[in-house]
């Protein structure tokens, strides 16, 4: 008896179903193309032809990152063409922090068995962050690695490069006493702090991602955490063309308390008020059924603010003023004082 041949799709990588699920792609990639984009999906690298006659100085900035346990909810929830907002929106955002417009993003997804439809339902999700945030999705990556991730799980990251004038980097360098912090409101939880969340509502409270949560309106807790991570693109591109801008924070992980700081010169101190805005009712349930205490709170999770600009109080009225035009909802949500580089929380939370 002759010895059984073996194969790759037999020990688990069907490049048939891979090939699939690039033709599945490609009319989502191409949704994104911007004019620069000199290449087509399936070569060995992506082309992008700089338009060096818009800068005098042209300054790349480049950003990573991934999605976390999140996933865990969409694998749950059996949805997939969200998730991939928020691979691109944890990337787009930190760039956006500099002042930087995003050009294109590349993405990596990591599956257990390749199943064409989903894989399409996660580039879906990818494809619309990169439309939200003007960028083109020029690239990527889709493995399929049997015996390392369970079959229908999957991992996903991305990043992205932007560009801006040297001229017109946003550093924070310029912030002192008197300046004011404006917020731009969350979606949600994002894509940060899902261990607690986890933690919190489904093994120690005892949910399910389909309880029609009362403290949520009603709504499924799997669709209200599910949400997916704000773009803020578009409207800060917008307004830093209106008014001087001179700091900026994306608010993940290490929420409002660890990550205004990393804008702060040295002693600049920031103080919030947590009544300027609405607290969200997801971080309200978190909050009561785990018993989190504040400071866990506002280190772990966004809060509600997932974007925050600091510019002096003329530049701040242009800002609001911008945002009502738009109607983009802002927060006065605190101040610059001089003292040691941190956060305080209402006097009472710091890092």
């Amino acid at each position: 008896m002759a010895e059984q041949s073996l194969t790759y799709s037999g020990a688990g990588v069907d490049i048939t179903a891979g090939n699939q699920a690039v033709e599945l792609m490609k009319p989502l990639v191409k949704s994104t193309f911007r004019s620069e984009v000199v290449t087509d999906l399936g070569g060995f690298g992506g082309l992008f032809a700089l338009n060096k006659d818009k800068y005098e100085e042209p300054i790349l900035i480049s950003g990573t990152d991934g999605v976390g346990t999140k996933l865990k909810i969409a694998f749950e929830m059996n949805k997939h063409n969200t998730i991939g907002i928020d691979a691109v929106a944890m990337c787009v955002n930190d760039v956006l922090v500099n002042g930087a417009e995003p050009l294109f993003f590349l993405d990596y997804l990591a599956v257990g068995k390749c199943e064409p439809e989903q894989v399409a339902e996660i580039v879906s999700g990818i494809a619309e962050g990169c439309r939200q945030a003007g960028c083109a999705l020029i690239g990527g990556e889709t493995a399929e690695m049997p015996g390392f991730y369970p079959v229908g799980e999957y991992d996903v990251a991305g990043f992205t490069v932007g560009i801006v004038d040297k001229k017109k980097i946003i550093d924070g360098s310029k912030i002192c006493a008197g300046d004011v912090l404006l917020g731009l409101p969350s979606t949600g939880v994002h894509s940060n702090g899902f261990s607690l969340a986890r933690k919190v509502l489904l093994e120690h409270a005892g949910l399910k991602m389909g309880d029609e949560i009362e403290a949520l309106g009603g709504a499924k807790l799997g669709d209200v955490i599910l949400t997916p991570t704000k773009i803020y693109v578009k409207t800060i591109l917008d307004l830093i063309e209106k008014a001087e801008i001179k700091g900026m924070a994306h608010i993940t992980g290490g929420g409002l308390l660890e990550n205004i700081p990393r804008v702060l010169p040295e002693n600049c101190q920031v103080q919030i008020d947590s009544t300027t805005w609405p607290i969200l009712p997801i971080f309200q349930l978190i909050q009561e059924k785990g018993n989190v205490e504040k400071r866990e709170m506002f280190r772990t999770f966004n809060m509600g603010i997932g974007f925050v600009m600091i510019c002096d109080a003329e530049n701040a009225e242009k800002v609001k003023a911008a945002c009502a035009a738009i109607d983009q909802p802002v927060y006065q949500i605190g101040a610059i004082v001089e003292g040691e580089k941190k956060v305080v929380i209402d006097q009472t939370c710091e890092l």
